[in-house]
């Protein structure tokens, strides 16, 4: 597996404004190991406790990205070392990021997660929801959190012009409220993009990708 070529690869097609978030959900530590020896420093994991595993093994240097959706009740586990949360899907959720980051005298970013798919399976908030969170007086009551940008996944098709579509709507929801700023927002990042659309994700607006197989393989497992 030649994760060093695989990373050179990828950072020489993205654009510098763009950063790579190294989803290494499954892999084991010496894959990751690999990725940071050859400089890849953010790292993506969708379960909480394989995170918190790797976090206690690997350099301490690494930025943890949770991409997965996120339950209440695994929120403390990583409030004390989580850098970024992608994919805040409700309002509880936020809060109780906000309460386990003031244990930790921390702030914690967020992405809020829309739902741009046309698949029922996808989480997220649909835009008339974030305009009610956005606009709320609940919101400016939670210090310990910073909305810094919104994510997005596009319906798994080959359908290129409906994934453009769906990018789009969510860049141009993005764009809208990027004058919005407050003491816990200040749209910075747009997520979206992954090893099979980060492309066109970019073309539409991203500067940030989840990219994970075609930085280290198909094949799932963890030690």
């Amino acid at each position: 597996m030649m994760i060093k070529e695989n990373l050179t690869e990828i950072n020489d097609t993205l654009p510098e404004h763009v950063t790579l978030v190294a989803v290494s959900k499954t892999k084991p530590i010496a894959d990751i190991q690999a990725a940071y020896n050859a400089g890849q420093r953010i790292f993506g994991e969708n379960k909480v406790q394989e995170m918190v595993t790797k976090y206690n093994e690997l350099p301490k240097d690494i930025q943890w990205h949770m991409i997965g959706h996120l339950q209440r009740n695994k929120v403390k586990y990583m409030a004390h070392f989580v850098d970024l949360i992608h994919g805040v899907d409700s309002f509880k959720t936020l809060k109780e990021i906000d309460k386990q980051a003031k244990k930790h005298k921390r702030v914690i970013n967020c992405l809020l997660q829309a739902h741009i798919a046309q698949e029922n399976t996808k989480f997220g908030f649909s835009f008339n929801e974030m305009n009610e969170i956005i606009e709320s007086d609940e919101l400016k009551d939670l210090h310990n959190i910073k909305i810094v940008g919104l994510m997005g996944m596009a319906t798994f098709t080959d359908n290129e012009d409906q994934i453009r579509e769906e990018f789009t709507s969510l860049l141009n929801y993005f764009n809208s409220k990027k004058s919005y700023q407050s003491e816990n927002f200040d749209l910075k990042t747009l997520s979206m993009g992954m090893s099979g659309d980060y492309q066109l994700a970019i073309n539409c607006g991203s500067n940030m990708v989840r990219i994970g197989s075609s930085i280290f393989g198909v094949r799932n497992y963890f030690s």
